[in-house]
């Protein structure tokens, strides 16, 4: 059982299985679909099956919750390749009511800081949809730079988008 990450706004914890209505709600909306590539709504028993699933020794999944224990998204890091010191991450906080806050600014933070503090990471990457010019702001706001583009890398309803491969280096990386 990993151990909670907390920070000033939000805490870090495992995701449990009563997170599978959240989940299955906010990734059925067109928005979430778009954003994270799903082609078909999600149903709360596949996600409870995802949540209960073995561990993966190339993941870390953690829920993002308010102070008071307030589900609000997930963050991750998805294929972890410790030899080569570096990972993907992931980040979704999908209500709007909690989006502009700083929640995912410090959600963001915690996790690049475990990646390279705890994890000894040295580089971190995510790819990002290129029409969803927010989630582009928001990591690059972490310090990610652009570092490459697939060229119509994605297609979502009958339409195209290029894909923006980010990193972040530990030496790029400004604690606190």
């Amino acid at each position: 059982m990993k151990e909670p990450i907390a920070g000033n706004k939000v805490v870090l914890r495992e995701l449990r299985e009563e997170d599978a209505e959240f989940f299955a709600r906010w990734f059925s909306t067109p928005k979430m679909m778009f954003e994270c590539g799903f082609h078909e709504p999600a149903a709360p028993e596949t996600e409870r099956a995802r949540i209960a699933g073995p561990e993966h020794s190339d993941e870390e999944w953690y829920a993002i919750t308010d102070l008071s224990g307030n589900l609000m998204g997930e963050t991750s890091f998805l294929r972890m390749w410790p030899h080569w010191r570096c990972t993907d991450m992931s980040m979704m906080i999908p209500d709007p009511r909690h989006q502009g806050k700083g929640y995912g600014g410090e959600a963001g933070r915690l996790m690049v800081d475990r990646a390279f503090s705890h994890h000894g990471f040295n580089r971190i990457s995510v790819g990002v949809v290129a029409l969803n010019t927010r989630a582009v702001k928001y990591w690059e706001s972490l310090g990610f730079q652009k570092e490459g583009i697939q060229e119509q890398g994605y297609f979502y309803e009958g339409a195209y988008s290029d894909f923006i491969m980010m990193r972040l280096l530990r030496s790029e990386y400004q604690y606190g």
